[in-house]
């Protein structure tokens, strides 16, 4: 018979796999490499001992400094400050039944999974490195059950190193019809439910997430001072294919569940290999065309495959059809292509014509389809239904806006439907 420790050690060589968080705009990996709590994917397993928190007693205070909830290190505590004279004080006590998981900038140790920006994602400025984070250092906190059918739920804001949430005066918060105090964290924390991911997939609407985990319609702009509406009926319950954006950085929840049924990296290689043995060729420079290894997918290689995105004819890297130098630098800007706007030798249509990359992330893919279409105009590859799914999927961007983006890379797509068949030309001989 197995001791206590043994018998915990024998079942987290197994542990319960909740699900995971994959960040939008990454091919596979961090441009850096994946290291520790940093990095492009995050997998939340039932931990060996619950760390889950749950709320208990709640106190109205003259002054903040008076809680011992607020000043003790080991007691969770969420505060809301009403006034310069009135803070209400909710302490929560553990909860054997929940396993609690941070998300943030912040790469303190309350922090599990550490999120900095997307590059090209939401930022509203051209130099993202310049412009300062808008992602909360404590952002928000999944909290999964640890018994089935181990419901995942989204709340907004994180406890800190101090192991409390505080909601200043000037933070939009409110009283709950039962009584109990409720708030929004500065820019929000926002989900989108999907319908039927991924067989049968239809996007729902974008919500904004309260610190109590309610569900309320959109603010006028991310940080506006007025709550939405409270949705009624709808859950902060997480499924398969839900959007949870940060305000810089758009996460997938995939479940452990869906993710048995997402293609591998092993089947996705194996639709390279089955494409390069085709032995796909440029029309102009007869040469035979291959996408590199998936590992080595991040650098341009000799036989890369390149692509006319308006027609989709694929060529490798030449220099036919040039347009005049005048014309090219006005029109580049307009492109977002890395090699600008050319004419296609084959049907003369004039549009980006760039180096074509598979998309290696698996969470993303809605199906194990061929790798035919490439989205406009960053060039990642996958199936046709993946590339439709993304096209036709709004996702945060700036203070108010939504917009269609690239799933490997995070470029906004353009044109309509904002991705391409890819036309492949097969060997002469």
């Amino acid at each position: 018979m197995l001791s206590p420790n043994q018998d915990e050690h024998a079942r987290s060589k197994d542990p319960v796999k909740y699900g995971e968080l994959v960040i939008l705009g990454y091919n596979g990996s961090l441009p850096g490499g994946d290291k520790g709590r940093k990095r492009s994917r995050f997998a939340l397993y039932r931990r060996a001992k619950a760390n889950g928190v749950k709320p208990s007693t709640v106190h109205i205070l003259s002054n903040p400094q008076d809680s011992k909830a607020v000043n003790s290190r080991g007691q969770h505590s969420i505060s809301f400050t009403l006034s310069r004279n009135q803070t209400v004080v909710v302490e929560y006590c553990h909860d054997n039944d929940t396993d609690m998981f941070q998300i943030g900038r912040s790469t303190e140790s309350p922090i599990d999974f550490v999120v900095t920006d997307t590059p090209g994602g939401s930022k509203e400025s051209e130099d993202s490195s310049v412009a300062p984070s808008t992602i909360s250092r404590f952002a928000c906190r999944v909290v999964c059950e640890r018994n089935p059918p181990y419901t995942a739920r989204i709340y907004a804001a994180g406890f800190d190193s101090s192991k409390n949430i505080f909601l200043g005066e000037k933070a939009t918060k409110w009283k709950n019809a039962d009584g109990q105090m409720d708030g929004l964290t500065t820019n929000g924390v926002l989900v989108m439910h999907p319908q039927g991911f991924p067989e049968e997939s239809k996007q729902g609407m974008w919500r904004e997430i309260s610190v109590c985990g309610d569900v309320y319609t959109l603010r006028e702009t991310r940080s506006g001072p007025i709550r939405g509406q409270l949705a009624q009926g709808e859950s902060s319950a997480l499924q398969d294919g839900s959007l949870v954006d940060l305000c810089g950085a758009t996460l997938l929840w995939r479940t452990a569940e869906g993710l048995l049924k997402a293609p591998t990296l092993r089947h996705l290689d194996a639709l390279r290999l089955e494409l390069n043995a085709a032995r796909p060729q440029c029309p102009v420079g007869l040469s035979t065309l291959a996408f590199p290894s998936l590992p080595r997918s991040h650098s341009l290689e000799e036989r890369q495959p390149w692509a006319y995105l308006a027609c989709g004819h694929v060529h490798g890297r030449h220099d036919w059809g040039q347009r005049p130098e005048r014309t090219r630098d006005r029109e580049e800007g307009a492109s977002g292509g890395t090699g600008g706007r050319r004419e296609c030798p084959l049907c003369r249509t004039v549009g980006p014509y760039v180096p074509l990359w598979l998309g290696c992330e698996p969470a993303f893919y809605v199906d194990a389809g061929a790798p035919t279409h490439a989205f406009v105009p960053c060039g990642h590859v996958c199936s046709e239904r993946t590339a439709r799914y993304w096209a036709e999927t709004p996702l945060p961007h700036g203070t108010h806006a939504f917009r269609p983006a690239c799933p490997f890379c995070s470029a906004p797509l353009s044109g309509s439907p904002g991705f391409t068949r890819l036309i492949f030309q097969g060997p002469i001989d």
